[in-house]
């Protein structure tokens, strides 16, 4: 997986000492975010896992606007695990757990083990699909399939494909170069998304339209026939 959360080009810097990290996406980003995945949360209580944590300012934010919710942030890179830890000690949010290291792609994501709660209200997922591996978007989809509530969600952010053309010339342009970069990466298209998603008994509820011609993708659990 990529060593910085990446969106169309803006990469996470070092903000503090302390090993903060500070991502430009997320000042553009997580008021639009919050106005699809604080409406779920309002008069919920539970436990929301974040996949792909990065810098760590997603989680922070949110948990700092829902206190009833308990946040359990998780990356695989030790630069984010360290940027978590960092904002989670500068916030001091009883909300917000302490990260743990979680690959996507493996089999299982091993929650117990980690000590973590194995049936969630939410997970939420922000600009990991199109810098990760496909295999990545397979262990998001299984790992919801298994763990979240019955009528839990998962939210998933970034740019995709709709039925193989890309919304925006600029998304197109994106794709190009993340590929350059690496040919297992790429803009996802939403129709093998949600095909990956059925294969996890989950169905795709609702598409919100964000700023800069990403999106948030929400997933709930298929009604059986």
């Amino acid at each position: 997986m990529a060593q910085y959360v990446t969106e169309h080009g803006n990469i996470a810097a070092p903000l503090e000492p302390d090993g903060r990290l500070d991502a430009p996406a997320f000042h553009r980003n997580h008021e639009p975010i919050w106005s699809v995945l604080g409406e779920f949360l309002k008069d919920r209580s539970g436990d929301v896992l974040e996949v792909g944590s990065g810098t760590g300012q997603h989680i922070i934010e949110f948990a700092r606007r829902s206190p009833h919710i308990s946040w359990w942030p998780s990356d695989l890179k030790e630069e984010h695990l360290r940027s978590i830890a960092a904002w989670r000690s500068h916030m001091r949010l009883d909300n917000v757990k302490a990260p743990v290291r979680i690959d996507v792609a493996e089999t299982g994501w091993r929650l117990r083990e980690l000590g973590m709660p194995t049936e969630l209200l939410a997970i939420f997922c922000a600009n990991v699909l199109h810098i990760a591996p496909w295999r990545v978007a397979e262990g998001l989809m299984s790992g919801a399939g298994r763990y979240l509530a019955g009528a839990g969600r998962l939210f998933v952010y970034g740019p995709f494909m709709r039925e193989g053309r890309h919304t925006a010339a600029s998304n197109a342009a994106f794709d190009a170069s993340l590929k350059n970069a690496d040919p297992e990466w790429g803009v996802r298209d939403v129709v093998d998304l949600s095909a990956l998603a059925a294969s996890a008994e989950l169905k795709l509820a609702s598409i919100a339209e964000m700023p800069a011609n990403n999106a948030v993708l929400v997933f709930e659990r298929a009604v059986k026939a």
